[in-house]
């Protein structure tokens, strides 16, 4: 009996993502995409949902943050060990990567949850003997490298992937393609789906696209048009070679270049969006496509600290099942219950902060947390657009901020932020303690996201497609204090999830709303009202906890996309 035999016995979905958060050892992933698809795959397990995964093994991982004294971000290379996780299959297929035959082999790794069905997930891995040492490193560094480094990836991650489930015996009847990045797996379809008899021009390919809209689904997550995946013909030409009619590519893909968020979008039969506000901007950025909304959510146990899950598990049987019961909450659950959880939990990350930093926070201060890719959109600096404005704030109402997030290795503005945090720091520290915690990954956004007694999020709407942050400070009775943009849009109910920060159009006046709901409603209600607080913390669980969770995601996928 092999490994794989278990999951043979039976169809699956295939889901494709270029980054999942299997574990928080395992640096297969970068941020929120990434672990919104672990908790997918999490959710399946519990769910007893059919799912392989497939994906890069990436031996460097993302990379490792070093914060240095000057506040320079310094990426080092996150290896780690795969052979400690998963075993090597057997089977090995070959791609076309610039004329050369590129050899794949693959890793299996299973996702596990008490209960639970496992989940397989294959790691696909070009560092192989008998390949070319260019080619050896494809699969090394998960968003490494220059343009064409990522088309060749995302040849291994579509066209491999789908060769490998077919080499390993999966029986796939869907394909779910997690972002663009895996559209290419479509060619290999196309490929495969070729009529032998042409309806027009003898010798010409035909190729059945009814069919391979059939098998698959689109899950998009980018909110805006430069953030989607392009490629040169001339690079796609050089690189993947005549697997398929460039015509029929530009038919597909995009006449100008080879877009592949459009080339997923005319191959798929499902396509949604990550929130309705979401769907709603993808339906405006590609007229002519019905784009759903299934609204993103977070893994309800593996998101959960131990002491509400004790909590949870003692006043709501059947909640790592069915989250939905956390609707009883705000009436089911002491005050001092929540509060003194919250206040166990606010210590592990307070402590968390001295063994890092050493620096000490005072419990007696609510701690504002703010934990995202440091990008520009995120707007991480807004929180200080008028440091005289918010001093006055924490002279009345004192707070404290815990911040963390890594920026892309070439998204220099992004590392100009931390710098500019860095400077900040020793400015502030007397009066607004502001600690930066390197090495975000997911064991420091837990402790983040539940230990924060509010949690702070501003993006420029609309280009927060979804985020999940906040779902999961709610799962610890976290409020967030947002702009109205992805989830939040249906998440917030003012005072009693909450709080919006209602600006101007285009967001030109959200740091003067954001100031006016921290200095005036928030932070007082924090402070001399410990019943309302409690309050607010109970209508996050009730109310964002027991909705927004991915086994709610996870359903509507099985009965809208799989099974329809």
């Amino acid at each position: 009996m092999t490994p794989l035999d278990p999951f043979l016995q039976q169809q699956r979905v295939a889901y494709f993502s270029m980054e999942i958060a299997l574990h928080n050892d395992i640096p297969t992933y970068s941020g929120g995409l990434g672990v919104l698809a672990g908790d997918t795959l999490r959710s399946a397990a519990d769910l007893g949902v059919p799912l392989v995964a497939v994906t890069l093994v990436s031996h460097q991982g993302y990379f490792r943050q070093i914060i240095d004294a000057e506040g320079r971000q310094v990426e080092q290379p996150d290896r780690w060990s795969v052979a400690e996780f998963a075993p090597m299959l057997g089977a090995k297929v070959a791609v076309h990567i610039e004329g050369r035959r590129v050899w794949i082999a693959s890793w299996l790794y299973v996702v596990r949850e008490p209960g639970g069905r496992d989940q397989p997930v294959i790691l696909l891995d070009t560092n192989l003997e008998e390949n070319a040492p260019e080619d050896r490193h494809i699969t090394d560094q998960l968003y490494g490298g220059d343009t064409e480094y990522r088309f060749k990836q995302e040849i291994v991650l579509g066209i491999g992937g789908v060769r490998m489930l077919a080499a390993l015996g999966f029986r796939i009847f869907r394909y779910h393609m997690n972002e663009g990045h895996a559209a290419l797996l479509a060619v290999e379809l196309l490929r495969r789906s070729m009529i032998a008899e042409t309806l027009r021009h003898p010798g010409d390919p035909v190729y059945d696209l009814a069919r391979v809209r059939e098998l698959c689904c689109f899950t998009t997550h980018t909110p805006v048009e430069a953030g989607h995946d392009r490629f040169d013909y001339a690079l796609v030409e050089r690189v993947l070679g005549d697997l398929i009619e460039e015509a029929t590519l530009r038919r597909l893909g995009g006449e100008d270049s080879l877009n592949m968020t459009r080339l997923a979008l005319n191959v798929s039969k499902f396509i949604n969006g990550v929130a309705h506000s979401h769907a709603e901007t993808s339906r405006a950025m590609f007229p002519g496509y019905q784009v759903h909304a299934i609204t993103n959510g977070a893994h309800p146990v593996t998101w959960t600290t131990r002491p509400f899950k004790e909590i949870f598990d003692r006043e709501f049987e059947g909640w790592r099942q069915t989250p939905e019961i956390l609707v009883r909450a705000d009436g089911a659950l002491s005050d001092d219950t929540v509060w003194n959880a919250h206040a166990e939990v606010k210590n592990e990350l307070m402590e968390l902060v001295r063994s890092r930093t050493g620096i000490g926070l005072d419990p007696s201060r609510p701690i504002v947390g703010f934990a995202r890719r440091m990008t520009a959109y995120k707007r991480p600096m807004l929180l200080f657009s008028d440091l005289e404005r918010l001093l006055a704030i924490a002279e009345r109402t004192p707070f404290q901020i815990v911040m963390a997030g890594k920026a892309h290795p070439r998204d220099e503005e992004g590392k100009a932020v931390i710098r500019d945090l860095h400077a900040l720091a020793p400015k502030l520290a007397h009066r607004i303690p502001l600690v930066f915690l390197p090495g975000y990954d997911m064991n420091t956004a837990l402790h983040l996201v539940a230990g924060a007694d509010l949690w702070l999020n501003t993006p420029l709407a609309p280009m927060e497609a979804s985020g999940t942050s906040g779902m999961k400070a709610a799962m610890n009775g976290v409020p967030s204090l947002s702009v109205l943009d992805g989830w939040w849009v249906e998440g917030c109910d003012e005072g009693v999830t909450g709080w919006a920060i209602e600006g101007g159009e285009a967001g030109s006046q959200d740091a003067d709303a954001l100031y006016r709901k921290l200095g005036d409603v928030v932070l007082p209600l924090y402070y001399r009202d410990r019943v309302g607080w409690v309050r607010v913390m109970k209508g996050a669980i009730a109310r964002n906890a027991s909705y927004f969770h991915s086994h709610r995601m996870m359903r509507r996928y099985a009965a809208e996309a799989y099974l329809a």
